[in-house]
């Protein structure tokens, strides 16, 4: 099957397990509606290799090469709900993996720019994205660094754990701004998810929430 015929392909039995998924999201607490129906817009499908499309709608994560892995759907609830998105904010996202998570963003009206270090990664997951309907600006690039040039930005997503938090990235955030990230707490792989909001007068009030389990944040740019 041509590529660009399985990305588009977005049948009643897809849209069907997405409900089901919402509605189990839905069950075990998330409340926020917006987040809910992005989730439920968005074909999470499409961003699988083939052999997980079967289990595309199952909360759990999946590898999707490079060493990444695309994030279960409750994780994405999760952040999305903590970072408090709102139409017309610019985000940007640290790691931009699948694309799964900058389509949930778009899907909500974010204005999203998007930062992958892994090569490879980047231009498979940069093909799939300019083929649905979402206008969500990627860059290959270090995720430790920002986009300064596109700074400052309403809110920062990180999507892969932190050893601190990264000074340029506190830098790019604007006054009032979010920031949702998991930094490592002891061992790096087991983080503990953080919100922090910088203050107009450049103070940081930090939020901790839930643990998680992400991909380390790595420096510079790689190919497989």
């Amino acid at each position: 099957m041509h590529p660009k015929m399985k990305i588009l392909e977005d049948n009643y039995r897809h849209k069907g397990l997405r409900q089901q998924l919402i509605n189990q999201l839905r069950d075990e607490g998330f409340k926020d509606e917006r987040v809910l129906s992005a989730l439920n817009e968005v074909p999470r499908h499409v961003f699988l290799d083939s052999s997980f499309v079967e289990f595309a709608y199952s909360d759990q994560p999946f590898p999707i090469g490079s060493g990444q892995t695309i994030s279960q759907p409750s994780t994405v609830a999760s952040q999305t709900e903590l970072l408090i998105v709102e139409r017309g904010m610019k985000v940007l996202e640290i790691g931009t993996g699948s694309g799964y998570q900058a389509c949930v963003l778009a899907a909500m009206g974010a204005k999203v720019h998007t930062i992958e270090r892994q090569r490879n990664l980047y231009f498979h997951t940069k093909e799939i994205l300019e083929q649905l309907p979402y206008r969500i600006k990627t860059f290959l690039g270090d995720g430790f660094e920002g986009l300064p040039t596109y700074a400052p930005f309403d809110r920062i997503l990180i999507t892969a754990g932190a050893p601190q938090l990264p000074p340029k990235l506190i830098q790019q955030l604007k006054p009032n701004g979010i920031m949702v990230i998991p930094i490592d707490e002891g061992e790096p792989g087991h983080q503990k998810m953080r919100r922090i909001t910088k203050n107009p007068d450049g103070t940081l009030r930090e939020e901790v929430f839930g643990d998680f389990t992400f991909v380390p944040m790595l420096t510079g740019t790689a190919s497989d």
